[in-house]
């Protein structure tokens, strides 16, 4: 341990006597221009005067919770086994109604349960099914009335459930095809899946939402000080500061310096608009001029620590001179063991290696 520090220290009075004479110096990290001075004023929203974000528009990767309100196939729809139906009769016997759900069983049947029994209603539109089902009651009751209306059809493609925005922007709805959603509001996407389901359905009706906000993000990028920088993706819920910025990336590191500042990317690409942040205010003081409210795009950028940065940038420079001179050391120190050995078992036995030489 203290011939590593000796040689360490060697080596860097020889390279400061360099340095120094040659006019040369090290190079930091964060030999940057610093950002612009804070805005003073201004409609920027912060913690205190938050702007709601604009309408969101639909982009991958969302994902969408679709619900289907009303699926009804376009007539003339051809019963089939599995189909549910709603069925209600009028003049019963009062211990036994007819009111309820009726599922058509594999044998193409509804049962209508005692003492009705079943009726054969498969291949039959809804209005034969009434008919059928009419004429069988006939049998048993005077003068029925009996209405029936198709509530679940089996071999219609159930589109209910998560469905995530594709790359090139369209929702997968099964056999009924793709929507494109892409750039669209909630609203939209709801009339651009109903308008495509027409092309199958009878007046459908569905329900859009967004499960999952994934493409509206934000970053905070932490430079390490030469040992690499870390970037975190979060999304935007459109409440975030800094300060919520800087406590979902468990604060900052023991390698940052308390310089921060918001990137954010412009419309124009040789623009970008530089918010610089009083760490010290909006932790120690509780102020809120520089605690500026996220939006979608904004780079969160916390400096590294320039005396950090330079200890890593030494420590990478003098390596191969330790490894070289220590190396130097332990060859010098192992042949001097070795001389001073063979010195001494010359002087005990009168010659080397007591032969007499």
């Amino acid at each position: 341990m203290f011939r590593s520090r000796r040689v360490r220290t060697v080596i860097c009075l020889i390279l400061l006597a360099v340095t120094t004479s040659t006019g040369c110096h090290v190079v930091g990290h964060n030999d940057r221009p610093l950002p612009p001075s804070p805005p003073v004023g201004g409609d920027l929203p912060r913690e205190l005067s938050k702007v709601v974000l604009p309408t969101y528009r639909i982009e991958p990767p969302d994902i969408l919770v679709i619900e289907a309100v009303n699926m009804v196939p376009k007539p003339p729809y051809k019963l089939r086994a599995m189909d549910i139906l709603h069925i209600s009769a009028l003049g019963t016997i009062a211990e036994y109604p007819i009111d309820g759900e009726y599922a058509i069983e594999p044998g193409g049947r509804v049962n209508l349960g005692i003492p009705y029994g079943q009726v054969e209603v498969a291949g039959l539109t809804v209005d034969e099914a009434r008919e059928a089902i009419l004429k069988h009651l006939a049998k048993t009751l005077t003068a029925p009335d009996v209405q029936v209306k198709l509530l679940q059809a089996a071999g219609l493609q159930p589109i209910a459930g998560e469905h995530l925005v594709t790359p090139d922007g369209h929702v997968n709805l099964g056999t009924y095809g793709l929507v494109s959603v892409v750039g669209l509001t909630i609203p939209e996407a709801k009339a651009a899946i109903e308008k495509h389901l027409e092309k199958y359905l009878q007046d459908p009706e569905v329900s859009v939402d967004v499960w999952a906000y994934n493409s509206k993000v934000y970053y905070v990028v932490t430079e390490g000080a030469g040992l690499g920088d870390t970037i975190t993706r979060l999304p935007v819920t459109g409440n975030e500061t800094v300060l919520d910025a800087i406590a979902n990336v468990n604060g900052i590191t023991e390698v940052s310096s308390k310089r921060i500042w918001i990137a954010r990317p412009s419309p124009y690409c040789d623009e970008v608009q530089i918010l610089p942040v009083d760490y010290k205010a909006i932790t120690a003081q509780g102020q809120t001029v520089t605690n500026y409210q996220i939006l979608p795009g904004d780079r969160v950028f916390i400096a590294e620590d320039k005396r950090v940065a330079f200890d890593t940038d030494l420590g990478k420079l003098l390596a191969p001179f330790e490894r070289i001179m220590g190396f130097s050391i332990l060859t010098v120190g192992t042949l001097s063991r070795f001389s001073g050995k063979v010195l001494y078992n010359r002087n005990q036995t009168g010659g080397f290696g007591g032969f007499g030489f």
